[in-house]
């Protein structure tokens, strides 16, 4: 079949790629930017990538009107806009429209489980856009899922951060809420095994793992695969802002995101039991092994993606990456600094290797307490590392840094500046005519950016040039 598949550069979205492309299917890949798109894409025939951006009507005239089946694995945990609501209501109903246009037969959503009465915004966002994807002339097949457990995930990732980093923990009282986690392969099963089900048209079903577990139940959990004692004391005096400061603080999520899931994770979620797990011949993981998975993947360096990934775990770039390529040339500063190159490999894998936890190879230290800072006035600090250790593509988080391009081949890295900043800045590492070429740029904002650039200055001199220097110290 061809299907179609948004959200192509999400968590689930790049994990169900290959999937379909491996059961023989034809999979077009609807992106916003085509250079966040794999670049492995373009060499497999059974994948097209497509430009479109489900906000822009006009946008959307390349999606082919021979697809068979459509995922929509669009939505958004972030509050950066505070119309969010309305913006996956109008990405649903032009989804909607752009799919009526073409041959498709039926259109496959993940969603959320919405049982309570009360849900919170992004669980009710969620059912709203269920009924706004039904239509006459495709079927609807619609998976209700809670929290998902894999490598990569939101919830995985910030329950490891408090289970690594605190032995004692003294926790706002949601951790008492009830939830059946359910393994990030279990979903992608689910997913991928429904695709042309006649009869899971128009149905909606809730997935979810074989317990029903409380967050503070997962975390201790968490602990015993990692071999860990922890010991948590859950009171009642954590409002949800105060509960959203502490995971902002203690984890790897940003303060914006933590606001979304304190929000969320009020609401107990307890799925409706249904026939799906035999009819698709899935059998959940528990909970533990789902964790213990996780972590094998992890070990391998095999993490195909990471929520960390996504624009919206800083909120700073909100266009397209393509238009901050062209580094800018007047009106800036920059720090340009040259050294003669050896071994250009060696000197290529070092530079594709840096940041998290290989650090900035000179004045690490340093770095740290900018992240320290930057978390500090509300940005995002080093806590988002990156998700693989030797490999960068473009579109990836790099601690408080995202890569605007990245190409061996061509020998070039550029990084684009996510910390709190007045202006805007710009990391490059260039190979060319034997040299390598190091230049930070700064787009200074009024008078405030001119001086911070200033305040800077004396510590760029010899943190650029040690870094440089380890870079070809071979």
């Amino acid at each position: 079949m061809k299907i179609l598949v948004t959200g192509a550069t999400g968590y689930i979205g790049k994990r169900l790629i290959p999937l379909l492309a491996n059961s023989d299917h034809q999979v077009v890949c609807a992106v916003r930017d085509k250079l966040r798109a794999d670049k492995s894409y373009a060499e497999d025939d059974t994948i097209d990538v497509v430009e479109a951006d489900f906000l822009k009507p006009e946008t959307l005239h390349d999606i082919p009107n021979d697809i068979d089946v459509a995922f929509y694995l669009i939505h958004s945990m972030s509050n950066s806009s505070k119309d969010f609501e309305s913006l996956e209501e109008r990405c649903a109903v032009n989804f909607k429209n752009q799919l009526e246009k073409t041959n498709v037969k039926q259109v496959i959503y993940l969603s959320g489980i919405t049982n309570e009465e009360n849900l919170s915004k992004h669980l009710q966002s969620r059912k709203n856009v269920e009924d706004l994807l039904k239509s006459d002339t495709f079927a609807t097949t619609i998976f209700k899922a809670g929290i998902i457990v894999g490598s990569g995930s939101s919830s995985f990732e910030i329950i490891r951060d408090l289970v690594e980093k605190l032995p004692f923990m003294i926790a706002p009282k949601w951790l008492n809420t009830k939830t059946q986690p359910l393994a990030v392969r279990d979903v992608l099963s689910f997913l991928h095994r429904s695709v042309g089900k006649e009869d899971l048209y128009n149905k909606s079903f809730d997935v979810f793992g074989p317990e029903i577990l409380t967050y503070k139940q997962m975390l201790l959990q968490f602990a015993e695969v990692r071999g860990l004692k922890r010991y948590i004391l859950t009171v009642p005096l954590m409002t949800p802002k105060l509960s959203s400061y502490w995971l902002y603080f203690v984890t790897s999520t940003s303060y914006k995101l933590a606001t979304s899931l304190v929000d969320s994770m009020g609401i107990q979620i307890i799925g409706k039991p249904s026939p799906i797990n035999n009819l698709l011949n899935v059998d959940p993981l528990s909970y533990k092994e789902a964790v213990s998975l996780a972590f094998e993947k992890i070990e391998q360096n095999s993490i195909v993606s990471s929520w960390k990934d996504s624009m919206v775990s800083s909120g700073r770039l909100k266009n397209q990456l393509h238009k901050y390529i062209n580094v800018p040339k007047y009106g800036c500063f920059t720090d340009y600094k040259e050294r003669p190159v050896t071994d250009s490999k060696k000197t290529i894998d070092k530079i594709w290797s840096i940041g998290g936890k290989n650090g900035w190879y000179y004045g690490t230290y340093l770095w740290k307490i900018r992240g320290y800072i930057d978390k500090l006035f509300g940005g995002i600090g080093l806590r988002r590392g990156r998700t693989s250790p030797t490999n960068l593509d473009v579109g990836d988080a790099l601690d408080f840094w995202r890569v605007i391009f990245a190409d061996k081949e061509q020998q070039k890295l550029l990084l684009y500046a996510e910390m709190r900043l007045p202006g805007e800045a710009w990391l490059e590492f260039k190979i060319e005519d034997g040299l390598l070429k190091q230049t930070a740029t700064f787009r200074p904002r009024g008078l405030w950016g001119r001086l911070y650039w200033y305040s800077v200055l004396p510590f760029h001199g010899f943190i650029f040039r040690g870094m440089i220097n380890k870079l070809v110290d071979v």
